[in-house]
C-alpha cells in the first residue's frame, strides 16, 4: 500500500534538485539549483525532509550556509516510488459502478 507524502513547492523544488536518482549533491550545487529560493526558506524545508526521513544527508549541524555547503545530500531510496508519485500525481481510474449480473 502506497503511502500518501504530500509536499508543497519548495520541498518539490528541493527533491526535484537533488534527483531522485541513486546520486548525492553537494550542498553548494543544491544552493544554486534552489536560487529562486531564500536560504532560510531552503533550509527550513531541507531540514524537514530530513527530519522526515525523505532526504539523507551526511553532516549532523545545518546551522549556517558555510556548514550546509560542506553537506551532501541524496534522497532515501525507501521513499523514491512514493515521492516521484507525489511529485508527479495521477488519478487512478475511476471503478465502474456497473456490477454484472449472472
Amino acid at each position: 500500500m502506497p503511502r500518501e507524502i504530500q509536499l508543497d513547492g519548495t520541498e518539490i523544488s528541493i527533491i526535484k534538485a537533488i534527483g531522485l536518482g541513486s546520486g548525492e549533491i553537494d550542498g553548494a550545487s543544491l544552493v544554486e539549483r534552489c536560487a529562486d529560493l531564500e536560504f532560510a526558506e531552503l533550509m527550513d524545508s531541507l531540514k524537514g525532509l530530513i527530519s522526515m526521513g525523505y532526504v539523507e544527508c551526511d553532516g549532523f549541524a545545518l546551522h549556517n550556509k558555510e556548514e550546509m555547503e560542506k553537506a551532501h545530500f541524496h534522497v532515501n531510496s525507501g521513499y523514491t516510488k512514493d515521492l516521484k508519485d507525489a511529485l508527479d500525481p495521477r488519478e487512478e481510474p475511476k471503478k465502474s459502478k456497473r456490477v454484472r449480473r449472472e
